[in-house]
């Protein structure tokens, strides 16, 4: 029987290591990034590119893109809060470029100096430069704070809708909505979701979720009840927003792989190998706490998703 894809987004390259007080040598991201791909994950976000005084950890960008866009069969990902972070995002080679619009104010302004408007402005910036161009990549806006901003506090639902609509019009390729400070609970990503997919139709098709409060795997079933395919997570659980106070714990990856395989969905990931992939992490960030549940318990005895979710 043919299972359903759904895809599973590494960010912790990028998402996970701009929290750590620390910078990890490009040659130490490499082997987190080889040994991973080799579970089966096929698409990373892997770097922002941001000036090196902001977010000294993402000094090396340019070189990670280019080295991750030799290695086979990966799609590589960056965020771009600009124009000219997205130029230098392709000019290294990256094939997805990410652009976050939050949709909160007082995030937007911390985060990347500038309104969620003129950030939809911006993305407009970048589309034309790709027509001009002819840059061979895939849009996304990534709309933050969606569910919630420790900043703000609540962030309209309509704000949200109109924000996924404006950058639709301005030529994002496709939308995501982020819990970028773990606010979210299911029952409002199942209606906030079906709102954006009524306005804008199939090209919101992505979620990133937070675990900050627990509920990120449950918001992850919301989602896939409201249509989504595609979700961001972190190996060991790691990251966050430096810019929003509070903002911890991305979903871990191999729990969200786990649970997706035990519904029966298919993510081409090899979950045991995805398992020993930690152990480049536990190398290169010793002491560093990883949040995944999996990895601590193990896999269960005589696990396959697809068996799992027949049962």
């Amino acid at each position: 029987m043919t299972r359903e894809k759904v895809q599973v987004v590494e960010v912790g390259l990028r998402d996970g290591l701009q929290m750590l007080p620390m910078t990890i040598p490009t040659v130490e991201k490499l082997e987190w990034l080889s040994a991973e791909a080799k579970s089966g994950v096929k698409r990373f976000e892997v770097a922002s590119f941001v000036p090196a005084k902001n977010l000294p950890q993402m000094a090396d960008a340019a070189e990670v893109v280019r080295a991750a866009r030799d290695m086979q069969y990966l799609t590589v990902a960056a965020l771009a809060p600009n124009l000219r972070g997205a130029v230098n995002a392709v000019e290294a080679g990256a094939q997805v470029v990410v652009m976050p619009v939050s949709a909160s104010a007082a995030h937007s302004m911390s985060n990347v100096r500038k309104t969620p408007d003129e950030m939809v402005e911006e993305l407009g910036r970048v589309s034309q430069m790709r027509r001009e161009q002819n840059w061979n990549i895939h849009l996304e806006a990534g709309i933050a704070t969606a569910f919630g901003c420790t900043l703000q506090g609540n962030v309209s639902e309509d704000e949200v809708v109109r924000l996924a609509v404006a950058a639709v019009e301005a030529g994002a390729d496709e939308v995501g909505l982020a819990d970028t400070v773990g606010y979210a609970t299911p029952a409002q990503v199942k209606r906030i979701f079906s709102k954006v997919r009524a306005a804008v139709g199939e090209k919101c098709k992505s979620a990133h979720f937070h675990d900050t409060r627990g509920t990120g795997l449950a918001n992850v079933v919301a989602a896939l009840d409201a249509g989504i395919r595609s979700f961001d997570a972190s190996l060991g659980g790691l990251g966050g927003c430096p810019f929003a106070p509070g903002a911890s714990g991305n979903i871990a990856t191999e729990d969200l792989v786990y649970m997706l395989e035990s519904m029966g969905l298919d993510t081409e990931i090899d979950l045991d190998a995805l398992i020993a992939s930690q152990s480049v992490l536990r190398r290169i960030l010793p002491g560093q706490t990883l949040f995944g549940k999996l990895a601590q318990a193990g896999v269960p005895l005589g696990f396959a998703g697809e068996d799992m979710a027949a049962e």
